[in-house]
């Protein structure tokens, strides 16, 4: 593969990661405003948790509150996109939907494990159901964000 198809090929990936980036977003935003007697966060991911999750990793100190959200926002544009990189691999070797429904899991798989182990949360079988389900609800609107650009992009093309 030519470098120029190389970087083709990972910038449609990057392009449907920030869309299923932007997807996952408007999903949390619409069940904000469909559960305003929530306040706060919806789940994990909607919380502070990634941004103290980056800071803890990359060894920053005490950071304040804006700094997590801050970090946070970095985290889900950076590896939202990274991921629509992987999707477009897996799509290369697999067909729909086998391709969305192994990135789905690998994405669930990271989200209940990552968050008890580096965020400090309870593990998922003892999240309230409500947290579980919008967990589940905004990867999925992800999965279907990156999917639907990965086919729109291209991506039965092998480069």
């Amino acid at each position: 593969m030519s470098i120029a198809k190389l970087i083709s090929w990972a910038a449609r990936g990057a392009i449907a990661g920030a869309v299923g980036t932007a997807a996952m977003t408007f999903a949390y935003k619409t069940e904000h405003r469909m559960r305003p007697d929530v306040k706060g966060q919806l789940d994990y991911d909607d919380s502070l948790v990634p941004g103290q999750i980056v800071a803890d990793v990359l060894h920053l100190g005490p950071v304040t509150d804006s700094e997590k959200a801050e970090l946070k926002m970095a985290l889900l544009w950076g590896y939202g996109s990274a991921f629509g990189v992987m999707h477009r691999t897996l799509r290369r070797g697999l067909p729909e939907p086998y391709a969305s429904l192994v990135f789905g899991g690998m994405l669930m798989s990271a989200t209940f494990s990552l968050f008890p182990l580096l965020g400090h949360t309870p593990p998922p079988w003892k999240w309230p159901r409500d947290v579980l389900a919008t967990a589940l609800g905004t990867h999925l609107a992800y999965v279907l964000g990156v999917a639907v650009t990965d086919d729109v992009l291209g991506a039965g093309k092998k480069a």
